[in-house]
């Protein structure tokens, strides 16, 4: 069997995944600076243990509508080829495990600004998990 390991975490309700080997840390505590004149999926700057990283509404970059302002997002610190960077979610989920043989193409009910990310889909009972291509949602924070 051909298994992998996804860090999943909700925005807009929907359940989103990446790699376990992506993820480097969770943070339900951040102070995230924003950055004057960055695009607007650029939420600001976050000092990670003495690093500064790039923090990304992964709302914003997915296309969704603003989260409930009264709503402490988390934090997911990743990295991908070389860089690191934190994602804003919702709220984070569990690590699970997917067989290979259960992915499918991304859904063609996905919203324009999310296809580009979403590499796919896993049916999980009653649910999908969409797996995110880090590489293509850091290109924003470059």
């Amino acid at each position: 069997m051909n298994e992998k390991l996804y860090c999943t975490f909700l925005v807009n309700d929907l359940l989103f995944g990446v790699e376990v080997m992506e993820v480097q840390e969770i943070m339900s505590k951040h102070s995230v600076e924003p950055v004057p004149l960055s695009p607007p999926t650029v939420a600001g700057l976050v000092n990670h243990r003495g690093q500064i990283v790039t923090a990304i509404n992964i709302r914003k970059r997915l296309g969704f509508p603003a989260a409930d302002r009264s709503q402490r997002s988390m934090m997911l610190i990743a990295h991908s080829n070389e860089e690191t960077f934190g994602l804003l979610v919702d709220k984070i989920g569990d690590v699970i495990s997917v067989n290979s043989k259960d992915f499918e193409d991304v859904p063609e009910t996905i919203q324009d600004e999310a296809k580009d990310l979403v590499l796919g889909a896993y049916k999980l009972g009653d649910r999908l998990l969409l797996p995110l291509g880090l590489n293509k949602v850091a290109e924003c924070a470059r």
